[in-house]
Parts: structure tokens; sequence; C-alpha cells
């Protein structure tokens, strides 16, 4: 659950500055989804990021969930 902590602005600026392409976006019930593809490292990196999320975030929980690049993501955006 995130709400005015910034977690998506947050999330694309990190995106951007590690290289990976994809998009974030707030789910109905509260919880934050983000699609991410790159160099395997910057994406793990981002994955460490969301981890910890901006200072006011709170994260209890990352899932995260493997699939196969599409190479269809050009840069990194918030989708609504």
């Amino acid at each position: 659950m995130v709400q005015g902590v910034c977690f998506r602005m947050e999330t694309r600026a990190e995106a951007q500055r590690l290289g990976v392409s994809g998009y974030v976006r707030n789910m109905p019930d509260g919880s934050v989804e983000a699609v991410a593809e790159g160099d395997p490292a910057a994406v793990e990196s981002l994955i460490d990021w969301c981890r910890r999320g901006p200072p006011l975030a709170r994260v209890r929980d990352v899932v995260v969930v493997e699939e196969e690049p599409t190479g269809r993501e050009d840069g990194f955006r918030i989708t609504y």
C-alpha cells in the first residue's frame, strides 16, 4: 500500500538512473506493480531499491516474477 510517498515517481527516477526500461503503476488493491527490463544487474538493483523504496515508504513485501523480456519497452514511465 502506498499513498503520498511518491513511490511511482521515485521508482521511475531510479529506473532511469539505472538505464532500465518498463513502467510502474498503482493497482486497484493499493499495491504497486513495476515491470522492468534491461541489463540483469541493473534490474536486480532496481528490485533491491524497491525493497526499500523512497524515504517515507514502508515496504512490506516485494514479489518478483521473472518473464522473458519483450523488448517493447522504451524508457521507463508511470502508467495509470
